[in-house]
């Protein structure tokens, strides 16, 4: 399939979450990447972790690493998905075919 990409997206939830609660939200966020026909998605959770600097009044948040493949054009709907989850306090998606 020509016009697919190596996709490597990094979502910041909010830190009340525990492990469980992380692990429901991790997979449902590859259940909606897989409903936009994304393929070969791996979650890692990269823990809890402490800001820089104040992100909407919090210290701390969920880290969560998602690598995948999917179409450019999916990619628009997905982030639009994100930006409307209050619990999500940041993401970023990069172009791994871009990065070298």
């Amino acid at each position: 399939m020509s016009g697919i990409i190596k996709y490597e997206m990094m979502i910041v939830l909010n830190e009340e979450f525990n492990d469980n609660e992380l692990k429901i939200w991790s997979f449902n966020f590859a259940k909606g990447l897989q409903l936009l026909n994304a393929s070969e998605i791996s979650v890692i959770s990269r823990g809890k972790r402490d800001f820089a600097y104040l992100i909407a009044n919090r210290k701390k948040g969920n880290f969560i690493q998602i690598n995948f493949l999917s179409l450019p054009k999916y990619i628009t709907n997905f982030c639009n998905i994100l930006k409307f989850d209050t619990n999500v306090v940041r993401y970023l998606v990069i172009n791994k075919e871009n990065t070298k």
